[in-house]
């Protein structure tokens, strides 16, 4: 029996040192050690034995299969060293290549719109003031002059969190919370995300605004339009023209929208501008009397203008992007332009 178990050993370490890989090896020690193998069926016959017979037969079985195990240890450790020393080989760098140049990055197409818009307004005098992109009902409609039957509530146009929670649709928030905090004089422009349930070529489910809000004694009409017709100049150049067009917003009064010549045509018609000469640059007006009351200024005393401007449609004017989605997509090779 000895001989036997002997032979075994010889014929195990035999196929355990043909393999070349741990899959094999694997598949081997399966036929060795496995329940099914020659060497776990020996046990079956120690019930033949005679019980003198039986401890050193037990014994010889168990140092049969501890004598295989270490040759599968050592074949197991060798393959690995193999393979660790060929992946050194495989995967060596020749440092004596020239390397591959740095690519330099640069700011997004959003981000410099952001900062040339926000320069020119920091030069006429405002201040940056920030707020929250999660917003109460409060801040966001009623404190703004909004109705509770305005279509701007329904879910179709805005992200509800809760009933009372939503993600702001304007950055005009801010301009309440610091109304609420500080007295006039105000001149202050709040930058940031919006969102509002809207996806098409013009549009975008999360977009930028800047809006600026000026509170004190004697302001007028006539002082926000002049303010916009030099800020689309600062902004676009000295032979862009810029108009204003009557419209309605629950939060001014009166209320308007601002036109700026097309930037491509210079006001001759192009598919830019649908052949109008004109392309819309954001809303206007007057900053209504209720709102200046609902957050305890005294509109008897002060009066005030606030517009706001989608920051994406500038970035796409200042660097004549077709598409809106195109900011969105991260796509490399269109914001390598940009750099």
């Amino acid at each position: 029996m000895n001989t036997k178990i002997q032979e075994m050993i010889k014929a195990a370490e035999t196929e355990i040192n043909s393999a070349d890989n741990i899959h094999d090896l694997m598949q081997v020690k399966s036929r060795h050690l496995g329940k099914k193998s020659a060497i776990s069926s020996l046990m079956s016959e120690m019930g033949k034995l005679d019980k003198s017979e039986r401890p050193a037969f037990g014994k010889m079985v168990n140092e049969a299969k501890k004598a295989v195990e270490e040759i599968l240890k050592n074949r197991e450790k060798f393959i690995k060293e193999n393979e660790y020393e060929s992946s050194l080989v495989k995967d060596s760098i020749d440092i004596t290549m020239p390397g591959r140049r740095q690519m330099i990055g640069a700011l997004h197409p959003i981000t410099q719109a952001f900062r040339i818009v926000e320069n020119v307004l920091i030069e006429m005098g405002f201040e940056v003031a920030e707020g929250f992109d999660v917003e109460d009902e409060y801040h966001n409609f009623d404190a703004l002059n909004t109705p509770q039957d305005h279509p701007a509530r329904e879910l179709s146009d805005t992200f509800y969190i809760t009933d009372n929670t939503l993600l702001r649709t304007q950055t005009s928030t801010v301009q309440i919370r610091v109304m609420e905090k500080f007295a006039p004089p105000i001149y202050i422009i709040s930058p940031g995300r919006c969102y509002r349930n809207d996806n098409d070529a013009s549009h975008s489910p999360a977009f930028h605004q800047i809006e600026a809000l000026v509170i004190d004694e004697g302001i007028s009409f006539i002082d926000l339009r002049d303010f916009l017709n030099i800020f689309v100049k600062k902004l676009f150049g000295n032979n862009i023209e810029s108009r204003i067009r009557p419209h309605f917003f629950p939060f001014t009064e009166p209320s308007a929208e601002i036109d700026m010549q097309c930037v491509k045509c210079g006001g001759k018609g192009c598919n830019v501008c649908k052949n109008s000469g004109w392309l819309e640059l954001g809303g206007t007006g007057m900053v209504d009397p209720n709102v200046l009351e609902a957050v305890g200024i005294d509109s008897e005393k002060y009066t005030g203008y606030a517009f706001g401007l989608g920051v994406d449609r500038i970035a796409m004017l200042l660097n004549k992007i077709p598409d809106m989605r195109l900011l969105f997509e991260n796509d490399i090779r269109m914001l390598r332009q940009f750099r």
